[in-house]
């Protein structure tokens, strides 16, 4: 990262939150992963490592920072995708360290990372951004292989730019240049480099993976109130609060018979009485609306199940669908068949009793060993995650 002048001061006390692993499968090498997340000076968290496997859940009491990590994954994917600060950060004095003092020019800032495993082998990505007293990336570095592959630095804070060197390993060592502050240098690289040398091939490389493991990412966080009420047709895209349930349902239903039969044997193990079918049905006001079908004629309304059972069974569709369904932006340029989707839920268990959380991580874990879904999540109970294999758990209780 850049010389300490050039960064926002990060004066914090240390603190180290390791995970405990409980169980896990190594990733698929063909397919790019985030396999650690670091929070060097982030909201509460301070110099901190959480290794993800395929399925990741974050425990620990109130206040502990479960979301707040969940918090720093979603930005750093929207980063990858190409998005501005602000939409990755819309909030950005609330990412400051606590206790963090402004330098001389009144800066402050914080600094997240992470890992990504792939083709390449491990590519790391670090950020430091200033938060205040104006939003902007002071510095970034990429490395592969204990390479340099790309690092950035504010050096005139009057330019809303970073002047940045990237490896090239042909006539010159580097190539230097100027990129925005607002945007993640990793995502624009291939606007910038070439491809003529070895060097500037591996940049390319390590760039996309991480690029590719980064943005297929659904933050979801289902509510039950929105999705009790019929909705108008659509897309057929889940939106990230499951509002539009219903006509997803309808989509799902139609265009993939054996996927709509493991949802509704899913949903089964999950909700309390008889579960033969999951139905949505267009109304005469042309609005859509779901039901659970019980057999022998009987519906149900998707407005008379509990909280629990709407949100175990959006979850549910979640981790048997992809992409396509999901209101996702994946990499356009690289097959599905090498892209892996990161569902990203905070409060997973929320509102839902012992059985109905035991049955969506054995949901998770089937679907995650399979190599195409991986789940980050934030619980509450951590005794629901050790009935289920294949789990790692982040205990971040102090």
């Amino acid at each position: 990262m850049p010389p300490a002048p050039t960064v926002p001061d990060m004066t914090v006390s240390p603190t180290v939150s390791l995970p405990r692993p409980i169980a896990g499968t190594e990733p698929c090498p063909d397919r790019p992963n985030v396999t650690e997340l670091r929070l060097s000076a982030f909201a509460g968290h301070r110099r901190a490592r959480f290794a993800l496997g395929p399925l990741t859940l974050f425990t620990g009491p109130s206040g502990s920072g479960k979301s707040r990590a969940l918090q720093a994954y979603a930005a750093l994917a929207r980063l990858g995708g190409g998005a501005e600060l602000q939409e990755a950060f819309p909030d950005p004095p609330a990412c400051v360290p606590e206790g963090a003092r402004p330098d001389a020019q009144r800066r402050r800032g914080f600094r997240i990372g992470c890992t990504a495993d792939g083709p390449e082998g491990p590519v790391r990505l670090d950020v430091a951004v200033q938060a205040e007293p104006e939003l902007r990336i002071v510095g970034e570095r990429l490395t592969s292989g204990g390479l340099v592959l790309l690092e950035t630095a504010l050096r005139d804070p009057a330019r809303r730019t970073v002047q940045a060197a990237w490896h090239t390993a042909g006539s010159s060592p580097v190539t230097r240049g100027p990129l925005p502050d607002d945007r993640l240098g990793t995502a624009l690289l291939p606007l910038r480099v070439a491809g003529k040398t070895d060097g500037q091939r591996r940049v390319l490389a390590a760039a996309e993976q991480m690029v590719v493991a980064l943005r297929s990412v659904f933050a979801c966080d289902p509510s039950p109130r929105r999705m009790r009420a019929p909705v108008p047709p659509g897309a057929g895209r889940l939106l990230p609060g499951c509002g539009n349930l219903a006509e997803v349902l309808l989509r799902t239903r139609a265009e993939c018979g054996r996927r709509h039969a493991l949802l509704t044997a899913a949903v089964a193990a999950g909700c309390t009485g008889r579960v033969v079918d999951l139905l949505a049905e267009p109304l005469r006001d042309g609005t859509v609306r779901a039901l659970v079908d019980r057999g022998n004629g009987v519906r149900t309304p998707l407005n008379l199940l509990g909280d629990g059972e709407l949100r175990y069974l959006a979850l549910a569709l979640v981790l048997l669908t992809g992409p396509g369904v999901l209101e996702v932006d994946p990499v356009g340029e690289v097959p599905a068949a090498l892209q892996t989707l990161t569902v990203l839920a905070d409060g997973l268990d929320r509102g839902m009793d012992r059985r109905q959380a035991r049955e969506l991580l054995r949901l998770a874990v089937r679907m995650s060993t399979r190599g195409h879904v991986r789940l980050v999540g934030a619980v509450s109970d951590v005794s629901r995650a050790a009935e289920v294999d294949g789990v790692t758990v982040v205990d971040l209780s102090p």
